[in-house]
């Protein structure tokens, strides 16, 4: 059964959940389907999003606009007759009406607290099993479905390391991410600083980014560390790197892991609940407990050292990509879904 056309609530920020919102509408574009969206007001990606026409709006709580947006997404699905209205996230799900015609889900890309907001929805989608095996707990007796991410089919191009007054023989290591206490950057400060000579490349932002930076100073790690800040392309800047550490206390995927792969950098994380799930230990990356600093540290150190390991989990992670997260398949798993959404509720 063809999908002709998907309608997408998104009220994201700006970071990886939001990348993958643009790659996942880019690869609809490239089958030829055509689409709608309802974002945030002035969003960096927002012209990155194919051809279709993009509502801006806030949808607060309480609001008196926002009963005028569910009122007139009730009419534009009416006339525009969406096969699919994706909801991401609790807030995006939350628009969603109790509309007949159109497969309705919600796609999660963390653990959500409750789910009252998806009782107009056909199906729970998350990007990990966890995500099912959560809303099921809180009490959802609906369908669920695992479909993972894929990163952007980008070709690295290392930038140049010199731009940011970075040795060329120097240990490089990156981290990348929004700088919120969940994403433990602080962690990999604390365990670059007590490697000696290596230096550090933080690529993002966030309101973690003054202690941050406050962290550094009293380490003694100004002078070999830089704030990339948010960038377009985060593979770019991974690949200049020696090695790539996702120091998460928290992170339902690790969408940045998937760019280190690209890139061809070994990989340390944290034993957080994306990477638990699909990293294979000394296979594709090396895992650590969640704020163990001595085993983080001693991971980037290992990997540093044994040359024979980096190739090892660099070519694991090369052929994780191309099999588990390869784009045309998890496409086909979404228009699979779709589809069988439809056949559902037209039976």
């Amino acid at each position: 059964m063809g999908i002709r056309r998907i309608l997408h609530f998104h009220f994201g920020k700006d970071g990886g959940a939001e990348r993958f919102f643009v790659n996942l509408a880019q690869g609809f574009a490239a089958r030829g389907i055509e689409q709608s969206y309802v974002i945030r007001p002035r969003r960096i990606w927002r012209d990155e999003l194919p051809p279709g026409r993009v509502i801006e709006h806030n949808y607060r709580r309480v609001s008196l606009f926002s009963k005028l947006l569910e009122w007139r997404m009730t009419r534009y699905v009416a006339d525009w007759q969406p096969d699919v209205v994706m909801g991401w996230m609790p807030r995006g799900a939350r628009l969603i009406g109790l509309w007949e015609r159109p497969f309705k889900l919600v796609r999660l890309g963390d653990f959500p607290v409750h789910v009252r907001h998806f009782r107009n929805c056909d199906v729970v989608l998350g990007n990990v099993p966890g995500i099912a095996r959560r809303v099921e707990d809180l009490g959802w007796t609906g369908r669920t479905a695992t479909i993972t991410n894929f990163a952007r089919e980008v070709t690295p191009a290392p930038v140049d390391r010199a731009r940011f007054d970075t040795p060329d023989d120097a240990l490089l290591i990156a981290g990348a991410g929004r700088f919120v206490p969940r994403k433990g950057m602080d962690l990999l400060v604390r365990a670059v600083a007590g490697i000696p000579g290596a230096w550090l490349w933080l690529i993002g932002d966030g309101k973690e980014r003054p202690a941050l930076e406050a962290l550094v100073r009293e380490l003694g790690m100004a002078d070999r560390t830089r704030f990339i800040g948010w960038v377009e392309e985060p593979v770019h800047y991974i690949a200049a790197a020696d090695l790539f550490g996702m120091p998460s206390r928290h992170e339902p995927l690790g969408n940045a892991v998937l760019d280190a792969w690209r890139a061809g950098v070994p990989v340390v994380s944290t034993r957080s609940e994306g990477p638990d799930w699909y990293m294979e230990h000394e296979g594709d990356g090396l895992l650590v407990d969640i704020d163990d600093l001595d085993a983080f540290r001693a991971g980037l150190q290992r990997l540093a050292a044994d040359p024979a390991l980096a190739d090892r989990v660099r070519a694991g992670g090369a052929a994780k990509l191309q099999g588990m997260f390869a784009p045309d398949a998890i496409i086909d798993q979404y228009l699979e879904l779709f589809a069988d959404g439809l056949k559902r509720a037209r039976t």
